[in-house]
């Protein structure tokens, strides 16, 4: 049966005078469906595409935010008691990201009769958002689609996960979901699950030169590629392309195929839970102890020369009560 929706999109102005825009999301509620679910954008390269460069740590962490708040009202409907009304999307989308003078902006509501939310939003998306920006990735899923089953079998476990930045001389790169034992272990999800097969290998590559930049970073880490798996026959040769071109970035990696997914995220769970995160806390507090006890001998030590140079060797040794306060406070 079909019932009422709202969606409203996400802009991002570019310019106010001309009022140029790109639309980055999408965002729907169906109250008798008990559905609400925001989409946006997180490819920076795709406005990059249109305008002049952004700030594209800044974007992706916005884009961030705006989902896990979305998230949060999504689960409020389904198990709530009180579920408002399909117009009252707009105040809900305020309540999120009120309207002011900056970029994003919110489009006025657009509603219809669907049977389905779930593929409606993802026409929307396709329509609304993909289709105008030269060179998006036409998906069937996203990133962020390939990620949730693997946070949900998780389930506590994924509190302990954090972003992390690591970095090289010439390049960063902010990694959603990652702990620390031995050395930081990286999961991330990549979606294949592209309609243009030619999209999948320029994907691969793009991640084949990520993994290449920051090969030489100072800090150890391993990179766990959780992938998504195109579902059409037509883009299978591509996916083999893509494991083979990820299969050549350097240092320590693991590729984990939809199909080992379940079983991976219960064993990384089982090795979060099972770590002392108070020792590794521990351990790197007295690791900064020693560094200061090194810190603190390497001024005294410059003390004490300085010491010598103006009244003579071992003036410390004889008798440090007698040194001069102006050696000390200079």
């Amino acid at each position: 049966m079909k019932t009422t929706y709202n969606a409203i999109t996400l802009r991002y102005l570019h310019d106010v005078v001309t009022g140029e825009f790109a639309n980055i999301g999408v965002v729907l509620y169906s109250p008798e469906q008990r559905f609400l679910e925001a989409r946006f954008t997180t490819s920076y390269e795709r406005l990059n595409a249109i305008f002049l460069k952004i700030d594209h740590l800044h974007y992706r962490a916005l884009m961030r935010y705006l989902a896990n708040r979305f998230d949060e009202m999504a689960a409020d409907i389904r198990d709530g008691l009180h579920v408002p009304p399909v117009t009252a999307l707009g105040e809900m989308v305020r309540q999120v990201l009120p309207p002011d003078d900056s970029s994003l902006q919110w489009s006025e509501p657009n509603g219809g009769f669907t049977e389905d939310a779930t593929q409606m939003l993802d026409e929307l998306f396709k329509r609304l958002v993909e289709r105008y920006v030269a060179g998006a990735e036409q998906v069937s899923r996203t990133d962020e689609e390939i990620a949730k089953p693997f946070k949900a079998r998780l389930g506590r476990s994924a509190a302990k996960l954090a972003e992390k930045k690591i970095e090289t001389k010439d390049y960063q790169y902010d990694f959603r979901f990652a702990w620390k034992n031995e050395i930081w272990h990286l999961y991330e999800p990549v979606s294949f699950d592209l309609v243009d097969p030619g999209s999948i290998r320029e994907k691969a590559n793009k991640w084949l030169g990520r993994g290449v930049a920051l090969n030489d970073a100072r800090e150890k880490f391993k990179i766990h590629f959780l992938l998504g798996e195109p579902r059409h026959n037509e883009a299978k040769k591509a996916f083999e392309n893509a494991l083979h071109l990820l299969s050549k970035i350097p240092g320590h990696k693991q590729l984990v195929r939809e199909k080992e997914l379940e079983h991976f995220a219960e064993h990384v769970a089982e090795e979060i839970g099972s770590h002392d995160f108070s020792e590794m806390v521990l351990r790197d507090k007295r690791k900064g102890d020693k560094e200061g006890m090194w810190q603190q001998g390497a001024v005294a030590h410059r003390v004490e020369q300085r010491a010598d140079d103006e009244f003579g060797p071992g003036i410390f040794a004889a008798d440090t009560a007698h040194v001069p306060a102006s050696v000390c406070f200079r």
